[in-house]
């Protein structure tokens, strides 16, 4: 049944397939792996490892694929390592149970992927079975994997014989059509590996591979929202008036969005009910929590605590969310919007993104890191991550800007860059610009009521700003007007703008019409 042994994986114990979310449960409780916390959650603290490791993730250099990896962007690892690493952690698996998942990435049947999950820990298979989405009792019948993702927390590797950095490894191999995972217990590895794949995979049909969370309107009008961590995707598409497609990953064909996942990955820290109830309610039995700090006696959650990591998540099926569009297919988007978190205080709140302009902010990427955040950061940086998605892009930038510029051609869709992070100074003088105005900003947005006003033209990131927005104070819209030193804003906006400028200088084959969309440096 489960031909384990074509993928030499053999002499095995208990294997336990397809599990139900009860049974998992049980079994991470009986493992020792996480806890049931007050609300039904499992909580589980991850170990050493709390986020992804980047630096640990490797493409295996094949002959097959060697011409068409952005290798700047991607570690290459040897076919020979590969195999010697392989045949380790098959070894490693014998005489272990293990935990099975099949079932699919991509919600359109016409282009999703089959996949299996092998899992040492049963904690790291609910994830998959949360995330991914669940075939039906006769999917399961005709399931045959395409690829298949093996995870082993508990194996230590040896970076000197196994050709890795460091004692934890994300491998990929695109001809054998095999994931390997090791040494961390982090379950967002997996999730991102597959997209990796996906992001390969989906260009062959000329599809737009996106890390970006949809939703849909009353009047089935589909939205697209980019961003990094922290600019406020995930909560701004979990809007109680639209209906959420998916919170993360999707691709953009020619029948519309579908998503990837059947599942949401959010981030908790500093979560609450009233800013974001969808999120606060997904939180319960089924639902899986990460590094999450709790009081060991009542088992209450503790949201605002970063003592473990600032990077606590939850990861919940879809379903979960009241009214998402559990088809996750939705039509092609009329608004895009690119989330970013500024934080020297300098772009819009809002403005109004050309074709050109759209491809340039989607190859920059951008978005701030706070002092505080990471060890070494004591004011904020600008960071730029090409398409909103580096760590997890095989091929190069311009193959996807390509793609979203053809979309945007096609299918007349709009779009807006709207700033999340900082008004009338930067971080530690100015102020985050308010929720409230950010979800007026959007809404207008949607609703085309920015479609007819004037506009003004920024004279350093040669962006459109609207003069005017409903609910929102027309003198936020142009952020010089609410500094007030003029001439420490102008210092301000043309520092970024030449970090904008070497970034994408920092690319080849970027078209000189794209690079003259963005910012004057």
């Amino acid at each position: 049944m489960y031909n384990l042994e074509d993928i030499n994986i053999i002499n095995t114990k208990n294997i336990y397939y397809n599990l139900s979310v009860s049974r998992l449960i049980e079994e991470i409780i009986r493992r020792n792996e996480g806890i049931l916390v007050d609300n039904g959650a499992i909580n589980i603290n991850t170990g050493k490892y709390t986020g992804r490791s980047p630096k640990d993730k490797f493409i295996v250099d094949e002959p097959e694929v060697h011409n068409e990896i952005w290798w700047e962007n991607n570690e290459a690892i040897s076919i020979e390592n590969f195999e010697k690493l392989y045949n380790r952690v098959t070894a490693y698996l014998q005489n272990r149970d293990l935990f099975i998942f099949d079932g699919f990435v991509g919600a359109d049947p016409s282009y999703r992927l089959p996949i299996r999950l092998i899992n040492e820990y049963a904690y790291q298979n609910l994830f998959g079975h949360q995330l991914f989405i669940r075939p039906t009792d006769e999917e399961l019948k005709t399931h045959k994997a395409e690829f298949t993702i093996i995870t082993v927390p508990g194996f230590n590797t040896i970076p000197g014989l196994d050709g890795v950095n460091s004692e934890a490894f994300i491998v990929i191999s695109f001809t054998k059509k095999i994931i390997i995972i090791g040494s961390t217990q982090y379950a967002g590895e997996i999730k991102k590996s597959v997209f990796s794949v996906m992001n390969y995979l989906m260009v062959k049909h000329g599809i737009m591979p996106m890390h970006c969370s949809a939703n849909v309107g009353k009047d089935k009008d589909t939205a697209l929202f980019f961003g990094l961590s922290g600019t406020g995707k995930t909560t701004l598409s979990a809007d109680s008036e639209r209906f959420l497609i998916g919170d993360d990953e999707h691709g953009w064909s020619d029948n519309g969005i579908f998503n990837f996942e059947g599942g949401c990955y959010a981030k908790c820290i500093n979560l609450s009910k009233e800013k974001e109830p969808q999120i606060w309610n997904a939180i319960k039995f089924g639902t899986i929590l990460e590094n999450v700090v709790y009081d060991d006696n009542t088992r209450k959650l503790d949201y605002s605590s970063k003592a473990i990591t600032e990077n606590t998540r939850a990861a919940y099926p879809i379903d979960y969310i009241p009214g998402a569009v559990l088809s996750g297919i939705g039509g092609h988007p009329k608004t895009i919007v690119f989330l970013t978190a500024d934080a020297f205080g300098v772009l819009p709140p809002i403005s109004r993104l050309s074709k050109e302009q759209a491809m340039y902010y989607f190859i920059s990427g951008y978005t701030s890191k706070l002092a505080g955040t990471e060890r070494g950061i004591t004011i904020p940086e600008a960071t730029f991550s090409a398409c909103f998605a580096a760590p997890f892009l095989p091929l190069h930038p311009m193959v996807y800007a390509k793609l979203l510029g053809e979309k945007i051609d096609k299918y007349n869709s709009k779009v807006y860059l709207i700033n999340t992070g900082w008004s009338g100074g930067p971080y530690g003088i100015g102020k985050r610009i308010d929720l409230a105005y950010t979800r007026s900003m959007v809404s207008a947005a949607l609703r085309g009521d920015l479609n007819n006003v004037k506009y003004i033209k920024d004279p350093v990131f040669n962006l459109s700003i609207p003069k005017s927005c409903p609910n929102v104070p027309y003198e936020i819209l142009n952020p010089i007007n609410t500094w007030k030193d003029k001439e420490a804003y102008n210092l301000q906006a043309k520092n970024l703008a030449r970090k904008f400028f070497e970034n994408i200088n920092s690319y080849n084959i970027i078209p000189e019409e794209i690079k003259n969309a963005g910012p004057k440096a």
